[in-house]
């Protein structure tokens, strides 16, 4: 078994596109003892994002049957298994990391994609390309723990500079605290990534508040 240090897939004559998708050990042991129970010799994993690169993103992981894999799979092989990856998926994969934790019940297998809904971006990225990108790996996560979410509606250049214009749903749509979360939480993120940014404003009817999480 290998460690935590990331995979990089193997070049083959199909591709030789990389991921550095990250197993890690006790997720690759927890993966072969799930597979062998199988019964089938050469069963893997086949790992893919459904709805890659908008908010409804989600990591997938599925068994690969002898013979299921596609031809531009990127092929991972590790110990006791080789687990294929969509090469679709390639760029929304970028960074996961795939871990097994135990627990009092047994374990539970985590899979943590931060680019699943936008694609990490390049350092000749456009400044509303960045705040998405900001919004959707980063904040939308820690809102989602409120049921919450946040996005761009626009970008306009005023007196106070370049300013970024958003739209909270969710339970942080009519939520008492936030104003606080803008304040001390998503504009402090988006304006230390993106500095050319000099103001964040709330354009969100917060009047509606059936879903709000703080009444």
């Amino acid at each position: 078994m290998t460690d935590t240090t990331p995979v990089s897939a193997i070049d083959t004559e199909q591709t030789d596109i990389k991921s550095n998708i990250t197993i890690t050990e006790p997720a690759q042991g927890y993966l072969a003892e799930l597979l062998a129970k199988q019964g089938t010799p050469g069963i893997g994993v086949r790992i893919f994002v459904e709805h890659p690169g908008t908010p409804r993103a989600e990591c997938c992981m599925a068994y690969n049957q002898p013979g299921e894999e596609d031809a531009a799979d990127l092929q991972m092989p590790f110990e006791h298994f080789t687990a294929f990856i969509e090469a679709a998926s390639v760029p929304y994969l970028e960074d996961a990391v795939i871990d097994y934790n135990k627990d009092r019940f047994g374990g539970q297998l985590t899979f943590r994609a931060p680019n699943s809904k936008v694609p990490k971006v390049g350092e000749d990225a456009s400044v509303e390309e960045r705040i998405n990108y900001v919004l959707q790996s980063e904040i939308n996560p820690s809102l989602a723990a409120h049921g919450g979410n946040v996005q761009l509606l626009e970008l306009i250049e005023d007196e106070a500079g370049l300013t970024a214009v958003l739209k909270f749903g969710g339970g942080c749509q009519g939520c008492s605290a936030v104003d606080l979360t803008l304040r001390q939480g998503v504009e402090v993120q988006l304006k230390q990534q993106i500095p050319e940014l000099m103001q964040v404003v709330d354009d969100t009817d917060h009047s509606l508040t059936d879903n709000a999480y703080y009444k």
